[in-house]
This record gives structure tokens, C-alpha cells and sequence, in this order.
């Protein structure tokens, strides 16, 4: 199989070990190109986290390209066909962790710029870079304080293309034009610890708890809309006893999480979750977690100028989806920006052999050129 610029790319940065938080020199390795074009290069770390904020232009508009060079561990390597970090193309595949989620796709961005620069050396607009090594992680110190460092400077993202792997089955059948919030609750019930034998000296917070967690299973959150579906509400993680057969636990911790639609606020969540749990006269701690805010791009610029180049390229439209997991896209959002996700297949993702077909990284080159393209000339 012949090689290309993106393939030869792909494979340098997969071939880097950046597991989450490390970035192992792959943003030293985006620099040196992004300048050799005449990027100008901010180096953002914070804490531990290295972070890449690189523009090219003077004035106007931002079109801005989000990944992240950190990857998920890669579990046993023996497990793997070929070592996850020495990529090998097979039957026409490129694998190596990393390979969807999201190197193919910084490879692809990067090249593509290249190419964009050198037929629009004056384009309009200004063409930028955000990148981290904290989205697989944590994600405290990385995108969320990116976008905080560009407020601070009076920098406004007009749009944003995520490279995330948002298609099903070929590249391009699904553009993410939103996501669903996501909210977490870590429950703590309080009983009395006692023997079983005697339970009225004691209060099971199992007991006690089921009936209210029923309530919250079967609770109907909203009805969704036309971008998001209804709101779920899911328990991920039980635990009550002491270990022992005769002894009635004292506590019983729920971990659960929302991900919720527009449809519903934050707030809303919180109150009808804890009016719940009160009905039952429950003796209760609940702390809330936010992992992010719902957000939204409605068709326009950026939907509009992405549709066009995957007609294009790929010869059809993508359906515009909301549905999995978070993203950076809601640290960019917030901000005012326009964002879309439009990346590789997600089918092998954080997964023993990940893979990225290797004519589709080339195609990812030329449908992030055209939006550039559709955008900035």
C-alpha cells in the first residue's frame, strides 16, 4: 500500500506513548510543522498538562481544530496483534492505539493545513490549533483552561472542528453537533448497623434505599427534542454490607449519573432528585458532580460548510447525531462558539487492536481542507 503525508504522520505520532496525561513530545512534533507554515505557537501548560494553542492570520473569524495527542492505556499488550505503539497496517488498517481517538485525525488536520496555507497564503479569517494531552484524563488542566486563558486575552472561537470519532460505519455518516450534559450524584444512605436477627434495633439504609432508587429509576426526566433524546437516569455503582452474612450494613453508597437533554437544567436535576429522596424521609449526603453542560450547533456556517465538503469528498450529507459520551466540544461551546465532531469510526475505540482505515485518514485530510476552505476563503 503506497504511504501518504497523513498515513506517515499517523504512524510518527501513534508511535509517541502518550498515555493520559503525558503527551510524549507529540505536540513538539505538531509544532514543528504548524510553524514551518508560519503558525504562531502559545505553549499553555498547566499543572502537568501540556496544552497547544496555534493561529495562523492576523484578524477576523477563528475557525479552530480541537484533538487531544493523550490516548486511553492500552491493557495487556500481549493481547494486541502487533505492539500498540509500533503501528502496522494490515488489510488495508492502520492500528495502534491512538490510531481513531484521535492521532489519525491530528495527522489529518495538520496536514491538512499545510496544504490550505500554501494555496491561501492570505486566507481570510484566522486557521487555529487547540490542543491537549487531558482528555482522556481528569480533563481539568487542559481545554477548559485553554479556553479560560483565550477569554482572558479577549479571544472568541468562532468555530471549532473537533476530531473526534464521530462516524458509524464510514467516515462521515455522522457529524455530533452536540452532546448531552452530563451530571454525577455520589449518594451516601445512613442507617444503623445491627444484627440481622434483630432488626429492630437497627435501620437497613438498603432497605430503605430501594424504594427511593425505584422512584428514580422510573422517574420520567423530560420527553427530549428534536436533537436529544430523552434524559436517562443511570446507577453505576452499589455497595452496602460489611461482608458478613448476620450483620445489617450502617451505610449504603449509590454512585449514579445523568445525561441529560436541553430539555432540563442542572438545577432541575438536582432539586427533583433530592425532592425524591426526601419523600422517603431518607437520611442522606449527596454531592453533585458536573462533567459538562449540554450544548448544541444548530445548522449554519459550520454545519453548512462541513455537509458541503463531505458531499464533496465522501459524495453524501451526514446525519447530525447528539448521542454518546462527553467531549473537549463542551469546554468550547460555552464560549460562544460554533462545534462540531466530525472524525473517524468509533468502532474500535479504547479497545485491544483500535484501527482507522488508512484511505479514510486521507479523506479526513481533504474534508477538513475543503471546510477550510468552505470557511476562510
Amino acid at each position: 500500500m503506497s504511504s501518504s503525508p497523513v498515513l506517515e504522520f499517523a504512524k510518527d505520532l501513534i508511535s509517541q506513548p502518550s498515555v493520559t496525561p503525558e503527551d510524549a513530545n507529540c505536540q513538539e512534533m505538531i509544532i514543528a510543522r504548524l510553524e514551518a507554515v508560519g503558525f504562531k505557537i502559545e505553549r499553555l501548560n498547566f499543572g502537568d498538562v501540556i496544552n497547544l494553542w496555534a493561529v495562523h492570520g492576523e484578524s477576523g473569524p477563528i475557525l479552530a481544530f480541537a484533538g487531544h495527542t493523550d490516548v486511553v492505556p492500552t491493557g495487556p499488550v500481549e493481547n494486541w496483534t502487533s505492539h500498540p505503539f509500533e503501528p502496522e497496517i494490515r488489510d488495508g488498517y492502520l492500528y495502534g492505539r491512538g490510531a481513531a481517538d484521535m492521532k489519525g485525525s491530528i495527522a489529518a488536520m495538520t496536514i491538512a493545513a499545510e496544504r490550505f496555507i500554501s494555496e491561501h497564503p492570505d486566507h481570510s479569517g484566522r486557521l487555529a490549533f487547540l490542543i491537549t494531552s487531558d482528555e482522556e484524563g481528569p480533563a481539568i488542566d487542559g481545554t477548559v483552561k485553554v479556553i479560560e486563558h483565550l477569554q482572558q486575552q479577549g479571544e472568541q472561537i468562532t468555530w471549532c472542528v473537533v476530531g473526534e470519532p464521530s462516524s458509524t460505519n464510514k467516515l462521515g455518516d455522522v457529524i455530533k453537533n452536540g452532546r448531552r450534559g452530563s451530571l454525577n450524584g455520589e449518594l451516601q444512605i445512613q442507617g444503623k448497623q445491627g444484627h440481622i436477627a434483630y432488626p429492630h434495633l437497627a435501620d437497613n439504609p438498603i432497605h430503605g434505599g430501594c424504594p427511593a432508587l425505584a422512584d428514580l429509576i422510573s422517574e420520567h426526566w423530560d420527553e427530549g427534542n428534536d436533537f436529544f433524546p430523552a434524559t436517562s437516569f443511570q446507577i453505576s455503582n452499589i455497595n452496602g454490607g460489611t461482608g458478613a452474612t448476620n450483620v445489617i450494613p450502617g451505610v449504603l453508597d449509590v454512585v449514579f449519573n445523568f445525561r441529560y437533554s436541553t430539555e432540563v437544567t442542572q438545577q432541575q436535576l438536582q432539586d427533583r432528585t433530592e425532592a425524591i429522596l426526601d419523600r422517603h424521609q431518607l437520611n442522606y449526603q449527596l454531592e453533585w458532580k458536573l462533567s459538562g453542560l449540554p450544548f448544541l450547533t444548530e445548522p449554519g456556517d459550520l454545519v453548512d460548510a462541513a455537509q458541503r465538503a463531505l458531499t464533496e469528498i465522501m459524495g453524501s450529507k451526514a446525519e447530525l447525531s447528539t448521542s454518546g459520551g462527553t467531549s473537549d466540544g463542551r469546554f468550547i461551546a460555552p464560549s460562544g462558539a460554533q462545534v462540531i465532531e466530525l472524525g473517524p469510526c468509533n468502532a474500535t475505540i479504547h479497545q485491544v487492536n483500535e484501527s482507522v482505515l488508512v484511505e479514510e485518514l486521507d479523506q479526513s485530510a481533504e474534508i477538513y481542507q475543503r471546510i477550510m476552505a468552505n470557511l476562510l476563503s
